[in-house]
């Protein structure tokens, strides 16, 4: 069960319809819809980062455990060819629809994220965690760079590489042949895949365009055995 209380901020795991509700509703929120939810919410531990002084929902993610050779059944399957990661050995965890109430600006609510995310990853001896990184919107143009980075330093080891599945994709990997402008690219680069690749993490060679959700996405891994000892003193730092 995770509980994790760091100043202003709490992290907990829903435990009712009713906290699962809100997490929907500020998913809901936050990607522009009227309504957020799927038959994968009944599979997952969701996590919900509340605002102390009123309780209110400020940050939200969920974690759906899978064993080795299931990851066919995981959301992210719905988009990639995952038939190379079935192989991957030990306890996977999807991670996904992560939101921040984009009211807040407070970098403590993202500490307090990777806490209990970290916590979670701890207690279930997770090998892999993975899922979706998104940019807002459908056009590429305005992430090239982004792309280039991610060509030019994080695609996936060619044994857990992704292939393609969903209908519309920007395969950047063969097509761009820029190189990357650093600055703008981390600029342009979303807060969470941020995150993920300082932990060491890979992404697929193609985004998702997704137009349901008005974003373009990437598979994304993070070998957690992989993650260089700095950042997991930082992760647990939040931990006490």
């Amino acid at each position: 069960m995770i509980g994790l209380s760091k100043g202003r901020y709490l992290a907990e795991q829903a435990q009712s319809a009713h906290d699962i509700a809100a997490a929907q509703a500020l998913r809901a929120r936050c990607f522009g819809v009227d309504l957020d939810g799927d038959a994968f919410d009944d599979r997952c531990v969701h996590i919900l980062i509340r605002r102390v002084m009123d309780g209110a929902v400020v940050c939200c993610f969920r974690m759906m455990p899978l064993a080795a050779g299931d990851i066919s059944q995981s959301y992210s399957a719905q988009y990639y060819e995952l038939t190379a990661l079935e192989g991957y050995a030990g306890n996977l965890v999807e991670m996904g629809r992560f939101c921040v109430d984009p009211e807040m600006s407070d970098p403590d609510i993202l500490r307090v994220a990777w806490g209990a995310m970290t916590a979670y990853v701890d207690a279930n001896e997770v090998t892999l965690l993975f899922g979706c990184s998104s940019f807002a919107g459908t056009e590429t143009a305005d992430y090239l760079d982004a792309f280039a980075m991610l060509k030019a330093r994080h695609l996936a080891p060619n044994r857990w590489l992704p292939r393609v599945k969903a209908p519309h994709v920007f395969k950047y990997a063969a097509r761009l042949r820029r190189k990357p402008d650093a600055k703008k690219a981390m600029l342009r680069m979303p807060p969470l895949l941020r995150t993920y690749l300082m932990m060491g993490g890979w992404v697929s060679d193609h985004a998702v365009v997704d137009r349901q959700l008005n974003t373009l996405h990437v598979f994304t891994g993070v070998e957690i055995g992989a993650i260089p000892p700095a950042r997991k003193r930082l992760l647990r730092a939040v931990l006490g």
